[in-house]
């Protein structure tokens, strides 16, 4: 049997350690018990900041559009986790109360969390039973608030939204970034659609579109995103919301044409690249 020897020294020092660490416990509890916050504070805190530091699962574009009858939007139901398409059945549009569809692109979990504040919201709202019930133009300013609240927390989430909705007679469409910036328009777009769909939308828009020249013209901007975004999956759902409220399709694919000589050489004619 071998024993290890200690030193007087060594024990004192080791003793005079754990005195230390004991106090800087205590110190700790006291912050703790004193603090008003209902969170630690994150020096005090074992498991440090919870934030979303950087998107992991994300989704990409939404567009939307007003025509006659209410409101038609879109989104493909990729989830790329980085730069690999991870997940290939993720809806990122939601009804929200009885007058209201949101869409979304970016952090799929932070999505998820405005959805749990939305429901909150909403259920509040009920809870009045006043017989009103908030609209998507209240819906949409609730929700540049809370982006440039979280923003203003160096806590953003990590989404660019697009809210629109009818009611009594009313259409409305907006959208709102990561950091609050918003506005209202008669079609919006988020990601690579505020590229690439909306120079489209601008030149082949009208505020006569029927329900059929309205899907078209979306399923026209998803299909170029499609062939230019790499983030952008074949897998998409067409949402509409009227006064009678809302409708999402199933899941459906796009006819593509892949034979154009630009995808079969496309480093032709470029001096210079790979």
């Amino acid at each position: 049997m071998f024993r290890v020897a200690i030193t007087s020294n060594a024990f004192f020092s080791l003793r005079s350690h754990n005195k230390k660490l004991q106090k800087a416990k205590n110190e700790c509890k006291f912050q703790l018990m004193e603090s008003n916050q209902s969170k630690p504070g994150l020096l005090c805190n074992p498991e440090g900041s919870q934030r979303t530091l950087y998107p992991y699962v994300t989704g990409t574009s939404v567009v939307a559009l007003k025509y006659k009858d209410g409101i038609l939007m879109a989104a493909d139901m990729g989830g790329s986790y980085g730069s690999t398409l991870r997940y290939k059945s993720v809806e990122r549009m939601k009804p929200i109360g009885k007058h209201s569809l949101l869409g979304a692109s970016g952090e799929i979990s932070d999505f998820q969390e405005l959805l749990r504040y939305l429901d909150e919201l909403i259920l509040y709202d009920n809870m009045w039973d006043d017989g009103n019930s908030l609209g998507p133009k209240e819906v949409h300013n609730y929700l540049t608030r809370v982006m440039y609240n979280r923003r203003n927390k160096f806590n953003p989430l990590w989404n660019s939204l697009v809210l629109g909705g009818v009611k009594k007679g009313q259409k409305y469409l907006g959208m709102v970034s990561m950091i609050g910036v918003n506005f209202e328009d008669n079609h919006v777009a988020t990601g690579f659609g505020n590229h690439l769909a909306r120079p489209i939308l601008r030149d082949e828009w009208h505020e006569n579109l029927t329900f059929e020249e309205g899907v078209k013209l979306l399923e026209k901007c998803m299909r170029v995103l499609l062939y230019r975004d790499r983030s952008a999956v074949n897998k998409l759902q067409i949402s509409k919301i009227t006064e009678e409220g809302v409708t999402i399709s199933q899941p459906y694919s796009l006819k593509t044409f892949w034979g154009f000589s630009a995808f079969e050489n496309p480093t032709l004619g470029a001096e210079g690249s790979w």
